[in-house]
């Protein structure tokens, strides 16, 4: 067998009680997320109990699967899954850079409470969605973005899935050239046009809150979302510039299979990764650990090889 990857679940896939169960039978998960509530009161009742909408709001999700996401890579851990490198999604990438060691995990928690705060101050400056785009090569897709004034393609998912931000009026005019050119675009359960100029407001404040924090490389490989490569310099310029920049997935996971990672385990909320290692790396395993039951099936088949 090759290497290990985990890489932790981006905003979209939330959902109320994600992240209880390992809550409940982890000390260290339960350490953590009791910390984690003295820091934002009301996390562990929208985590556990809060409703969809709440959780869409993004001054909400982000500290909440944060959280979701660390909790399942720390349980994956103590089973003794041992990842190789990580990466995360977007706000995934918070807590893999917690995991990997650039910061103690409350630290992250703070900074995705602050990412959150920042990003949704940007979005009722500047109200925006997003659509996932389906069925239509990324230079298709480019080409439509271009022309409109103020729809932008930011998260290179895989073959043939590119998520675009947009002006709501105009991503649905969008939305309908789409269409006529043979590919769909549905859209995301996010509260904001991430990735993209309409989150430039969040950058600078993002940034001096980043600098106030302790910081430093990563003790493993860590990959970055705006650079598609390993963490290698600065990481607080990196991981704020990837605000109001693209999403490198595809590039991301073509490079950890180039340096000979054959299997992903996403852990977090949902399977929106392993679907998208799927279509991007068909001949590499991929596996989802969202609680116990899963994390035990994926020991069961990884720790077996």
């Amino acid at each position: 067998m090759g290497k290990i990857a985990f890489l932790l679940s981006g905003q979209g896939a939330q959902h109320p009680g994600m992240a209880k169960d390992f809550y409940e039978r982890f000390d260290s998960v339960k350490n953590l997320f009791d910390q984690a509530e003295s820091v934002r009161s009301g996390t562990l009742q929208q985590m556990f109990d809060g409703t969809e909408d709440e959780l869409k709001q993004t001054q909400n999700t982000q500290p909440c699967l944060y959280l979701a996401d660390y909790a399942a890579a720390l349980a994956a851990k103590e089973y003794g899954l041992v990842a190789d490198c990580v990466a995360g999604f977007s706000l995934g990438e918070i807590p893999a850079l917690a995991f990997g060691g650039a910061f103690d995990a409350l630290t992250g928690f703070r900074i995705a409470c602050a990412r959150g705060t920042y990003m949704a101050e940007a979005s009722v400056k500047n109200p925006a969605s997003m659509v996932a785009v389906v069925k239509l090569p990324n230079q298709t897709v480019e080409q439509l973005c271009g022309q409109f004034e103020q729809v932008y393609p930011v998260n290179y998912n895989c073959p043939g899935q590119l998520v675009v931000s947009g002006n709501p009026e105009e991503l649905d005019r969008f939305s309908g050239l789409v269409k006529e050119a043979g590919g769909r675009a549905l859209p995301l359960k996010v509260g904001g046009g991430f990735h993209s100029p309409f989150m430039s407001a969040a950058v600078e404040p993002y940034r001096q809150t980043l600098q106030t924090f302790e910081i430093c490389q990563p003790a493993m490989p860590v990959y970055s979302n705006f650079t598609g490569d390993l963490y290698t310099e600065d990481v607080v310029a990196t991981l704020a510039a990837q605000v109001d920049h693209p999403v490198r997935w595809e590039t991301v996971l073509r490079k950890m299979a180039d340096r000979g990672v054959d299997t992903f385990i996403e852990t977090g909320v949902g399977h929106v990764l392993q679907g998208l290692v799927k279509k991007t790396l068909p001949d590499c395993r991929s596996f989802v650990v969202e609680d116990t039951d899963t994390l035990e099936q994926v020991c069961k088949e990884v720790l077996s090889c």
